[in-house]
């Protein structure tokens, strides 16, 4: 079961392999790459070269729950979106991460980092960094500049960058993003968008413990989790979804 299914709008699990030279963007390479992942996921059936050069095969989104994959110049990307549990996301990115350097001709020497990444979403329409701030607070010798007369919250978008080991080689990340502009708060027409929370274990390669790309996932995946249960929930996604629950 997913635990956070409750907590918010949408919530994937996503890894990204940041390489430091170019992948293969071939026809033959490349179609050969996603064919092979599409035998062991069938229902992944929409491929796409968007306008940016990447590739992407995805299942269908109407569905709510589906993967993704996409092959950009220097990173493989992977995700699952509203997975019916953690286990089928990891599946899914050991697979990725098993198979992909034989197919895609890469290897250790050339990955600079593996990102492991909790993503949680909830739809609002609202002034996003107005609830953000709202709902998390701001620095106590700053609360007095959301008092003043006629002002407004433009952009609130924390973010905080941690180191998990000594050689600063394996980090955390959390950070907000949301999606108000400033016409929507000067005209007062919100429409709804996703207010982004984000959470990155991030694993920088070479001198690094770990023997194979799938075992790094399983280790940075699992202190994802811990973070995230320890740190992240009660902090701030159970205060963001109060508040913007209050709201409607």
């Amino acid at each position: 079961m997913n635990p956070y299914s409750s907590l918010c709008d949408d919530f994937g699990v996503y890894v990204y392999l940041n390489t430091k030279m170019d992948l293969p963007s071939g026809r033959e390479s490349v179609l050969h790459f996603f064919e092979q992942l599409r035998k062991t996921y069938p229902q992944m059936l929409d491929f796409d070269r968007r306008e940016n050069g990447e590739f992407v095969l995805e299942e269908d989104r109407e569905q709510g729950s589906y993967r993704w994959v996409t092959l950009e110049t220097r990173r493989l990307c992977a995700g699952y979106v509203n997975p019916p549990d953690l286990e089928n996301a990891d599946s899914l990115h050991e697979h990725l991460l098993g198979t992909a350097p034989f197919h895609l001709d890469f290897g250790s020497l050339d990955v600079d980092a593996l990102d492991v990444l909790f993503a949680f979403d909830f739809t609002y329409g609202g002034n996003h960094d107005e609830v953000v701030a709202e709902a998390l607070g701001l620095n106590t010798t700053l609360e007095s500049l959301m008092q003043m007369p006629g002002s407004r919250v433009l952009n609130y978008e924390p973010s905080l960058m941690l180191s998990l080991d000594d050689s600063c080689r394996l980090q955390c990340r959390m950070s907000i993003e949301t999606r108000t502009n400033f016409y929507q708060v000067r005209t007062g027409q919100f429409p709804e968008a996703p207010i982004s929370v984000y959470f990155t274990v991030r694993q920088y390669w070479g001198r690094q413990p770990f023997k194979d790309f799938p075992e790094s996932y399983r280790n940075q995946r699992r202190i994802c989790q811990e973070l995230v249960d320890t740190h992240i929930i009660p902090a701030i996604v159970r205060p963001l979804a109060q508040t913007i629950a209050a709201k409607q």
